[in-house]
C-alpha cells in the first residue's frame, strides 16, 4: 500500500515531512475528558454522520475506525506512524477516526479534544498541508458550531492550544548540525523566534536517528498563516545551515564521511540482529549518504519509511506470532535487508 512516507527524502531535502494539526471542540458537548462513555459514543456517531460525504483531495473516501475497538498492538503501530500520540494511545473512551488510504490525513474524534485534524506531507510543504486541513475544518464548521470565544479564539481542553488550536511542525534530519558545539545554543535561539526544537527520539545525543521536530510555541496572538509561515522560515533556515555544515565537512573530510556512510550501509545490509538504537543510528548515516549522493541505490528508497517500518509494533504486525526481544531484533535486521536496495 502506498503511504505518504514512501516519498520522504527521495530528494536531497533535509526536511523529511511537514505536519499540521488543528484541534476543535463542539460547543454542544462538554470537553472530552468530562464526557461519559455514552455521551462520547453519541458524539462520535454524530461526527461520523456529518463527515460521511468527506473525501480526500484526490476524491477518495476515508476509512472509518473505532479506535477503542483496536488491539493495543494496532494502536501502538498507529502511534509509531504518528497518527496517534501517547495520550491517545492509552485512552479507553470511545474514539473515532477518519483515515485516508495513504494515512496523510486523519481526523480523531473524542480524543483529548472533540476533533483533531491532522495533515502530513513529505518535504517542506506546511502551506499545502494547512490548506487541506483548513478546508476540512471549514466543511465541518458548516455543520456544527465550534466552542469559540471572541477574545481567546477556539476553546480547547488544554490552555496551550487555545487561540488558533494550530500546531505546525516540520521534521528535519540534522546529523551534522546536531554534532556541533553550538547546537544547544542554536536550539535556545529558536525559542526567541517563537518556535520549539526537540528531538524525536530523545534529547540531544540520546536522539538516535538525528531527527528533530520544529514547531510553534504559541497558538494565541497570531493568525494560523503567520504561525505556519514562522515554522516554515525556521525549518528552512535550519535546513540551510545543515547543508552548509555537511558541505564543509565533506570538503575537509571526504574519505571519513564516505567511510561512515558505506560502513553503515554494509552493517545494515548484512547484520542478522539489530536493536532499534543501532538501526536508527546506521539508517541516519545512510539517509545522509543518499541525500548527499554518496550512495546511489538501484531503486528509489525512502529511508524514513524504513525507519518507521522497524519500530516494534509495526514489525510485530508483520509477524504471525508474538516476538520476544531477541526475535524482534532478528526481524528488524531481516526487514532492513529486504527493504534496503542494492547499490549501483
Amino acid at each position: 500500500m502506498h503511504r505518504w512516507f514512501d516519498e520522504t527524502a527521495l530528494d536531497s531535502s533535509v526536511v523529511l515531512y511537514s505536519r499540521i494539526r488543528l484541534v476543535r471542540n463542539w460547543e454542544e458537548y462538554p470537553f472530552s475528558l468530562c464526557l461519559s462513555d455514552a455521551e462520547g459514543e453519541e458524539m462520535v456517531k454524530h461526527l461520523f454522520q456529518y463527515t460521511e460525504d468527506f473525501k480526500t483531495p484526490d476524491g477518495l473516501p476515508f476509512q472509518r475506525l473505532w479506535l477503542n475497538q483496536l488491539s493495543g498492538l494496532e494502536r501502538q503501530a498507529l502511534r509509531e506512524r504518528h497518527i496517534l500520540n501517547s495520550s491517545l494511545l492509552e485512552r479507553k473512551a470511545p474514539m473515532g477516526a477518519l483515515l485516508s488510504k495513504d494515512e496523510s490525513i486523519s481526523m480523531i474524534f473524542n480524543g483529548n479534544d472533540h476533533i483533531r485534524i491532522q495533515v502530513m506531507a513529505p518535504g517542506l510543504q506546511l502551506a499545502k498541508a494547512y490548506e487541506v486541513a483548513d478546508r476540512l475544518d471549514d466543511r465541518l464548521n458548516q455543520k456544527i458550531s465550534y466552542a469559540f470565544d471572541e477574545k481567546y479564539g477556539y476553546l480547547t481542553s488544554f490552555p496551550t492550544n487555545v487561540g488558533t488550536g494550530l500546531h505546525a511542525m516540520a521534521l528535519l534530519h540534522l546529523p551534522s548540525l546536531s554534532k556541533g558545539k553550538r547546537f544547544t545554543n542554536l536550539i535556545g535561539e529558536m525559542g526567541r523566534f517563537g518556535t520549539t526544537v526537540r528531538g524525536l527520539n530523545g534529547e540531544e545525543r540520546e536522539n538516535f536517528g538525528d531527527l528533530y521536530m520544529i514547531s510553534n510555541q504559541k497558538t494565541l496572538g497570531q493568525s494560523e498563516k503567520e504561525m505556519v509561515d514562522l515554522v516554515n522560515r525556521v525549518a528552512f533556515q535550519l535546513a540551510e545551515q545543515e547543508k552548509q555544515v555537511r558541505d564543509m565537512y565533506r570538503s575537509n573530510h571526504r574519505i571519513s564521511l564516505e567511510n561512515e556512510v558505506y560502513k553503515s550501509y554494509g552493517i545494515l545490509k548484512y547484520a542478522r540482529r539489530l536493536s532499534i538504537k543501532e538501526a536508527m543510528l546506521y539508517l541516519s548515516q545512510v539517509l545522509m549518504g543518499t541525500s548527499e549522493g554518496i550512495l546511489k541505490m538501484q531503486t528509489p528508497c525512502s529511508v524514513y519509511r524504513i525507519m518507521l517500518g522497524i519500530q516494534s509494533a509495526n514489525l510485530k504486525q508483520l509477524s504471525d506470532r508474538p516476538l520476544d526481544k531477541a526475535e524482534l531484533e532478528i526481524a528488524r535486521a531481516n526487514y532492513i535487508r529486504e527493504e534496503l536496495p542494492e547499490l549501483f
